[in-house]
């Protein structure tokens, strides 16, 4: 294998060869574990800057760094393993990661675990960092210091290369700590479903028609959204081909200036308290007068309509807070991450009768939603025991 050797013993792989011959032997094992680093602050896409890999076995080669800038290498091998459905692959906070691999080639690794979703899942709390895990499970601690450090620039430092592969050998004791846990309590499934959103192309397309929707705003007027609309999908599909952060064309509080003002020239255009100076010329003017003209020329049964659902229900406060007492007795009773099994807003729609609501489906149907229809149907009670809120059949 064709690999460089840091004094600290680090793997870096930097051509296609060692890159299939690592994967070939990961191909061979129940799971490999994986994280990125990468950069987004100067582009829409994130810059893949290094590949974390570790193999179960704790050999000296069994954990590796691969290297995409330093070396001249294809990771087809990589995304063939990724399409391998007979390994594991195994992430920390997964989304980020999964975003790149889906932008550069299309694919999305098959089977996928996620350690973070899968101990909200076993009760270590809400959207549980990888360094509380390591300090929890693996007993470890980790140097965070070069976590913001610039990961294009080469060579890497020691401390870089140390810092970025413990992010996937810990992450092995985390993944067998947790898998163990899973199997242990029948919720794999559970963590299974909670995949199927991270597997979805879809939740990586921002498609720039629906950007507006990102946009917060207090005006709910049908042509003020138009023009919302239309620049925000400007900005969208500017930031997208040229490959440059949207707020870098120009930020929702200037989008909003803008779409309040309606400039219809440069001269309006240039009054914009907002506006970023590179945008009141040139290509990114033109694209904003053209925008605002758009949102003012669109048919009145074109404009946008704003979400009223949530005004419209009639939320019932007294069923609400009794459903956030249920949620506190299951979050206790099954050691699962309370926002993981339902939200606010999931308890205010079920207070107000609505029941197509993700508490009420799934394994969340299961945990929670079951006895919460039967509260809203007057079949149970909440009585307090000991310390702990029970449900008691009526």
């Amino acid at each position: 294998m064709t690999k460089e050797k840091t004094r600290s013993r680090i793997t870096t792989i930097t051509t296609t060869e060692a890159l299939a011959e690592f994967c070939a032997r990961a191909a061979d094992c129940d799971y490999v574990t994986v994280d990125t680093e990468f950069l987004r602050e100067r582009s829409y896409y994130s810059k893949l800057c290094l590949v974390q890999l570790a193999l179960p076995t704790r050999g000296e080669d069994d954990a590796v760094l691969v290297d995409p800038i330093a070396g001249d290498l294809s990771l087809e091998p990589l995304y063939d393993l990724f399409r391998d459905t007979s390994v594991v692959k195994v992430f920390h906070a997964a989304r980020q990661d999964l975003e790149i691999f889906h932008v550069d080639a299309g694919v999305i690794p098959e089977p996928l675990f996620d350690t973070q979703v899968a101990a909200m899942v076993c009760g270590f709390g809400e959207q549980v960092g990888y360094e509380t895990l390591v300090r929890r499970i693996a007993r470890q601690s980790l140097d965070k210091t070069s976590r913001f450090t610039d990961w294009s620039r080469r060579p890497l430092t020691e401390a870089q290369m140390t810092y970025a592969l413990a992010d996937v050998t810990h992450l092995r004791d985390i993944y067998e700590y947790l898998a163990d846990k899973l199997a242990e309590t029948g919720r794999e499934k559970w963590v299974a479903e909670e995949m199927e959103i991270l597997k979805d192309p879809e939740t990586y397309i921002i498609r720039p028609e629906d950007a507006w929707k990102r946009v917060k705003t207090r005006n709910a007027s049908g042509r003020f959204l138009a023009i919302v609309r239309e620049l925000a999908r400007f900005r969208e599909d500017y930031a997208q081909t040229r490959n440059v952060p949207r707020s870098r064309v120009y930020k929702d509080d200037a989008l909003v200036e803008l779409a309040s003002t309606k400039p219809g020239s440069l001269n309006e255009l240039g009054r914009s308290r907002l506006l970023l100076r590179e945008a009141r010329k040139g290509e990114i003017a033109d694209g904003i007068l053209a925008a605002v003209k758009a949102g003012l020329e669109t048919p009145n049964d074109d404009v946008p309509k704003p979400d009223r659902s949530r005004e419209k229900l009639q939320v019932n406060p007294a069923l609400a807070d009794l459903l956030r007492v249920l949620l506190k007795a299951k979050t206790e009773e099954f050691g699962v991450a309370s926002k993981l099994i339902a939200s606010a807003a999931d308890l205010d729609a079920i207070s107000a009768g609505e029941r197509d609501v993700p508490a009420l489906k799934g394994w969340r149907n299961e945990v929670f939603g079951r006895d919460a229809m039967r509260l809203c149907q007057g079949k149970v009670a909440l009585a307090a025991k000991g310390k702990s809120i029970v449900a008691v059949d009526l």
